[in-house]
């Protein structure tokens, strides 16, 4: 290992440890990690804060703030009324329901939808907390759920990612959408079996952070927010939302679309300018934009790709192939977790497994469909968006977070690699 590695691991493992030690201000310890990049001369000032100028970091921050003036419609009222329902009919039941809706919700916004797990968690948060369901319980497995579809058939991203990562290996037999879309599904019953066995792990406090005289304020703008200010708020989170679905059509657009949206809202005074200030400037925010740039720092010192080549030469040839493809499953997704790039792992470890596997003279769609999926599921540390999200929002501690999401990570990816073997044989 080179210095410049040595420097940006040390400098990750401080970051985690801060985080950990509950001592810190939730966002605080990945800005000082950002600094230490600059004070030892691993990235430069533009390098090591380039997070605060990530097109996701922008598009979620505008989000955020069309997400507080659609707190204060009454749609979100009879929604979060609909849910309060539920959790006040309390325990085991409720919770499973609410699990399976939101998987259903997730078949149709795909994979790593920003905008819907964005919503599920700001509609969670508003719960008050009760002690029949506490929303504690429900912050965790919601949030991961919305990365779950419960009828996979929006696979496009993944599968294209996957066909294309074979192609690129010399692989250019047929690649079935159905089977690929059945491993999504047996990944998904893989969380949602976990889910239902973690409920009594899942901790019990409240998450909410409104109460009081600011509860009373926020009814009262409800009640007064003329009609079309109603109307056009709800207008503007729908085009926020399907903006930031077609991505892949509207480029650089879509990701200021939330932002454009909540300047708007600003406009029309729906939410005033401390509102909107502090909504882009939540430490969730702060959390997601300072660990990109300690991943960009580990990613350009070269470290990812020592590992991968020192798991290529330590695997050999004798290793049983469903092994093979779960350490490789196991490497893309961490590798994912720490460095927040879902694609950049996929396309490090996905063309090493592929070839190992044709060095073995096995079939090696089973193990680039595992590698590709298991590239957006990690999240068993909170240095990416989502699992960032549920742990600041959840107002967990960082052993709460991996006593139900570490079990998790494991279960799926044993789930994802056992359905790609079982779709895809590897002889």
């Amino acid at each position: 290992m080179t210095m410049q590695m040595i420097l940006a691991l040390g400098i990750l493992v401080l970051m985690i440890v801060m985080i950990m030690s509950d001592k810190f201000a939730f966002g605080a310890p990945p800005i000082m990690a950002c600094l230490l990049l600059v004070v030892t001369g691993l990235s430069t000032v533009q390098e090591a804060f380039a997070g605060f100028i990530n097109s996701s970091v922008i598009m979620v921050a505008g989000f955020m703030v069309v997400m507080a003036g659609l707190m204060k419609t009454s749609l979100i009222g009879k929604v979060q009324s609909t849910m309060v329902a539920l959790v006040n009919r309390g325990g085991y039941k409720s919770y499973v329901l609410l699990l399976i809706v939101v998987m259903l919700g997730a078949s149709l916004t795909g994979t790593g939808s920003t905008g819907y797990y964005v919503l599920i968690l700001s509609l969670v948060s508003m719960i008050p907390y009760n002690k029949k369901l506490p929303n504690s319980k429900l912050m965790m497995p919601l949030g991961f759920a919305t990365n779950h579809p419960l009828v996979p058939f929006n696979v496009a991203l993944c599968y294209g990612v996957t066909v294309s990562v074979l192609e690129t290996a010399g692989h250019t037999a047929e690649l079935s959408m159905p089977r690929f879309a059945i491993v999504n599904f047996i990944l998904a019953m893989g969380f949602l079996i976990w889910s239902l066995l973690a409920y009594r792990l899942l901790p019990d406090h409240a998450v909410d952070t409104d109460s009081g005289d600011e509860a009373v304020v926020e009814e009262s703008a409800k009640a007064e927010m003329p009609k079309w200010k109603e109307n056009l708020t709800i207008f503007l989170f729908a085009i926020s939302v399907v903006g930031m679905m077609l991505m892949s059509t509207l480029g650089e657009a879509a990701y200021v679309i939330p932002g454009v949206a909540g300047a708007i809202l600003l406009i029309i005074n729906v939410l005033d300018f401390k509102e909107v200030r502090d909504n882009m400037g939540a430490p969730v925010i702060l959390m997601m934009a300072g660990v990109i740039g300690v991943a960009d720092a580990l990613a350009n010192s070269g470290f990812t790709v020592l590992i991968g080549d020192a798991v290529a030469d330590a695997l050999g040839t004798n290793i049983p192939p469903f092994l093979l493809i779960f350490v490789f499953a196991l490497l893309t997704s961490t590798c994912a977790t720490f460095t927040g790039s879902n694609m950049g792992s996929v396309y490090i470890f996905a063309p090493i497994a592929i070839a190992t596997c044709l060095s073995l003279g096995l079939n090696p769609v089973a193990a680039a469909t595992a590698v590709v999926i298991s590239g957006w599921n990690g999240g068993y540390m909170p240095v990416d968006g989502l699992p960032a999200m549920i742990l600041g929002m959840g107002k967990y501690k960082l052993p709460e977070f991996w006593k139900y999401s570490v079990p998790m990570y494991l279960i799926r990816i044993f789930a994802l690699c056992v359905g790609a073997v079982i779709m895809f044989p590897l002889s």
